[in-house]
């Protein structure tokens, strides 16, 4: 008897037309171009300037393109779960938008939230589906507009983040697919990445407003230390789990928050940096879209077979890590 896997089979995107350069940044706080590449590896990052476009916008675009990759029609989708810390609205749900806006008549959604993490925890939620046999069909979206939480006086978030989306489709399959996953959290009650407030505890007032609450707040070399260490960590842990050394290990899909952290995830896994996907040069920080943003820039390059491992570290505190086999 066949065991029930899910596998990607389609891989969209979607990034805004604005492109936010270093040099850009320069009017806004006191930094510069190189301060900005050596400390982060980023060079410029997207921007979705139209206020009359929100995240559900980039995700419907996104999804559209996995669907049309996958050769799957909306109305096959029997789940949607889009990971996002910025929701158009805490309610209805993102995916729910989705739904009605790409005709996904016959699915479900929800969003989920789990910061830069969000897209693996929402992967692994979709393959729990499939895996059940509660599912055929799931679509999975990371998307986030991050300038509209970005204090961009704050010279220590707003050089880091981006807006894009990312999405793929899961199917089931009897072959290669989702093979694993590791999943951690650790509450931060010492609130090292998180946004004061919006939520129950302190609702808006004029005083949240004029005090800049509503923005992402971190403590920049905390959360460095926490990720260096929970990415580099969650990414052995799971080649260990699965008997896998760095030469079985065709290609390293990171979370892109910052080039070190990436290379340091790297040499943790003993993989050669032509293993590793990165494009946080072109995007900066996107949240829950970096991971499927990697995905479908290296698409073309990906192999029947291909051992990927997928790590990510974010807000919550959350990280983990998914192994799959490469099979479209």
């Amino acid at each position: 008897m066949s065991v029930k896997r899910a596998k990607i089979s389609g891989v969209g995107r979607f990034l805004p037309d604005y492109v936010l350069t270093n040099k850009e940044l320069e009017k806004y706080v006191e930094t510069n171009d190189e301060w900005i590449r050596s400390r982060t590896g980023i060079s410029e990052r997207r921007i979705l300037k139209d206020p009359d476009k929100a995240t559900s916008y980039m995700a419907v675009r996104a999804a559209n393109e996995a669907l049309e990759d996958a050769g799957v029609s909306a109305e096959e989708i029997d789940a949607i779960i889009v990971a996002t810390v910025t929701p158009d609205y805490f309610f209805p749900a993102t995916a729910a938008l989705v739904q009605k806006r790409i005709g996904a008549k016959n699915a479900f959604g929800f969003d989920l939230s789990a910061a830069c993490s969000g897209f693996l925890f929402a992967l692994s939620n979709g393959t729990m589906m499939i895996e059940s046999g509660r599912a055929k069909k799931v679509l999975v979206i990371g998307a986030d507009k991050m300038s509209s939480i970005v204090d961009f006086t704050d010279r220590t978030t707003c050089i880091l983040f981006g807006d894009g989306a990312g999405a793929v489709v899961l199917e089931e399959t009897d072959k290669d697919g989702i093979i694993d996953f590791v999943q951690h959290t650790d509450g931060d009650e010492e609130c090292m990445l998180y946004q004061p407030a919006g939520g129950s505890l302190n609702p808006p007032t004029e005083e949240t407003i004029k005090n800049r609450m509503h923005y992402i707040r971190q403590d920049g070399r905390s959360v460095f230390k926490r990720a260096t260490e929970g990415m580099a960590d969650v990414s052995l842990e799971i080649m260990e789990r699965n008997n896998l050394t760095g030469d079985d290990v065709a290609w390293l899909v990171p979370h892109q928050a910052n080039q070190r952290i990436i290379d340091a995830t790297a040499r943790r896994m003993g993989l050669d940096s032509e293993k590793v996907m990165i494009n946080i040069g072109k995007y900066g920080n996107t949240t829950a879209a970096t991971i499927p943003l990697c995905l479908y820039d290296w698409k073309d390059q990906l192999k029947e077979g291909d051992n990927l491992i997928l790590s990510a570290f974010g807000g919550g505190l959350t990280w983990g890590a998914i192994y799959l086999k490469w099979s479209k």
